[in-house]
């Protein structure tokens, strides 16, 4: 499918555009996307198109400032040094959590001790507007089946 996510409504900030030379390729029924953004798309044959808005709640949630955190400047250190052009305001720094899990971090701020970053997700809060349109509709392969996500041309596309 190709889509276009916007912020609010048709006429919001544009976030994601996806076209015809590489549309997004969606194993239905698996769960990987958000369960409204699945439900709007049920039943849609080839060539149809779709439009529909998501809640912040449907959507990456609310915004939670427990995930706003002060982080000791040493732990960007690479061999004792900062990593200058990595930390700076307004980037986004792939981290992991105490889990493991991998989480995006944007620095706010920057002082002598102490790294202020915000890991909420980006469109945290947001109401989202997608529309698109259904390009192509097959039977997923049994290797799609069994790896859980579809394959692009060259087989292994994320």
């Amino acid at each position: 499918m190709t889509y276009e996510l916007k912020l609010n409504d048709e006429n919001g900030e544009l976030v994601q555009k996806v076209e015809k030379e590489k549309p997004f390729v969606y194993l239905f029924g698996i769960g990987g996307l958000l369960p409204v953004f699945e439900k709007n798309l049920e039943g849609l044959a080839v060539g149809d198109n779709f439009a529909f808005g998501l809640s912040p709640e449907e959507g990456y949630g609310e915004r939670n400032e427990e995930a706003v955190v002060d982080l000791d400047k040493s732990i960007f250190e690479v061999d004792g040094e900062i990593d200058e052009e990595l930390l700076q305001v307004g980037k986004i720094i792939p981290m992991q959590n105490e889990q493991g899990h991998p989480l995006n971090g944007l620095v706010l701020e920057i002082t002598d001790q102490k790294v202020k970053m915000d890991f909420n997700h980006p469109l945290a809060d947001q109401h989202l507007h997608f529309t698109g349109e259904i390009i192509e509709i097959r039977e997923a392969t049994k290797e799609e089946l069994s790896h859980g996500h579809a394959h692009g041309p060259d087989h292994h596309h994320h």
